[in-house]
């Protein structure tokens, strides 16, 4: 059973340091391959995290600012020089331009177009591309971009993604959020960048992780006024705790936030505000989203050990189970019960004990 991964690729802002810049994810469900935008260097952090770019199929762009949009010509460029001609079409998703910039990078006469068709028409690439699996005659590139509005964007079997505005730089840019809801009914939720508001909420409603931006102290943002379009450590953590969500992970983050001291300081205000569990992701974070089948195992090894109690306390008995064995059953079914939220089933199930 595959275990569902979240890649950090980018945790940064259009400011660099040594640790971060820019924005990227992707989250691998059931072994499908789903990126969230493609900032700097994405492509090369992709491949360190272990990824390919021939593994992508999906790309969707909360908007088109360069820290979360700059490697995109890299990434369309890598993915078909890598490929062998078998590979997927290519999905692009986002709001408006991505069509358009997609076109402008190698279309027909994109800015690129003079590498592809060298590639595609001179004996050295030719020989490359046959030597790595491919057959010729090689077809140029081709992605289906789209640009798009709030709502359901793409199904498969295993997941789904719905989008709905991020208030950010309107009306000079269109910026979405996106929900990734899992076949296992978990999902995560993307932010992009963003001012609190109630689209994102709603949309965030009850998720697992919310992966939220947050440039700085949200004292210093009000200070010196940077607390348009954008979210702080108080923004990120009233819309974390109003969603309801499990888990808030904290991208996006400025220079100020990156420091280790600052992160204690701001870990702390940020509890104080939303009561669930805070993570202050990191450069190439690859983050585990928690599956009921990780349960499996444990459940099996629980049911074999009262397998063999029942085998050595059948008559004549060698063994006894008393008060300490037979409440940390019920225990354990309790615990099972709320994990995978059939809390209902806990009477049905721990009532013997009870008697």
């Amino acid at each position: 059973m595959e275990k569902d991964k979240l890649y950090i690729l980018g945790a940064g802002t259009p400011t660099p340091t040594e640790s971060r810049f820019g924005s990227a994810y992707v989250a691998d469900i059931d072994g499908e391959k789903i990126m969230f935008d493609c900032g700097p260097a994405a492509t090369h952090k992709l491949v360190k995290s272990g990824l390919f770019p021939t593994e992508i199929d999906n790309l969707f762009f909360t908007h088109h600012h360069f820290d979360h949009d700059i490697d995109y010509p890299c990434f369309l460029l890598c993915r078909w020089d890598q490929s062998i001609g078998k590979e997927n079409t290519l999905n692009v998703f986002g709001p408006k331009l991505t069509e358009k910039l997609t076109e402008e990078i190698y279309g027909e006469e994109g800015a690129f177009s003079h590498d592809w068709k060298a590639r595609v028409n001179h004996p050295l690439s030719q020989k490359v591309y046959v030597n790595r699996g491919g057959t010729l005659p090689r077809t140029p590139p081709k992605a289906n971009a789209r640009d798009i509005t709030p709502g359901t964007v793409r199904v498969s079997k295993k997941w789904e993604v719905v989008s709905d505005v991020a208030e950010h730089v309107q009306p000079y840019l269109d910026s979405l959020a996106y929900r990734l809801e899992t076949s296992k009914n978990k999902s995560i939720v993307f932010t992009g960048d963003t001012q609190p508001c109630k689209s994102v909420v709603n949309l965030a409603q009850n998720a697992d992780y919310l992966v939220c931006m947050c440039w700085d102290d949200q004292e210093a943002m009000n200070e010196n006024g940077e607390f348009y379009g954008q979210c702080g450590t108080e923004g990120a953590a009233q819309m974390a705790q109003d969603a309801n969500v499990k888990n808030l992970v904290l991208v996006h983050m400025g220079p100020n936030i990156s420091k280790s001291e600052n992160i204690v300081s701001a870990n702390e205000k940020i509890g104080k505000i939303y009561s669930g569990n805070i993570i202050f992701s990191d450069y190439l974070n690859i983050l585990y989203v928690p599956m009921v089948g990780e349960l499996v195992i444990f459940s099996f090894s629980f049911v074999g050990a009262c397998i063999g109690f029942i085998w050595y306390n059948s008559y004549p008995a060698q063994v006894f189970m008393g008060d300490t064995g037979s409440l940390s059953i019920g225990a354990i079914i309790a615990v099972l019960a709320i994990i995978i939220k059939k809390e209902l089933l806990i009477p049905v199930l721990c009532g013997v004990f009870l008697i």
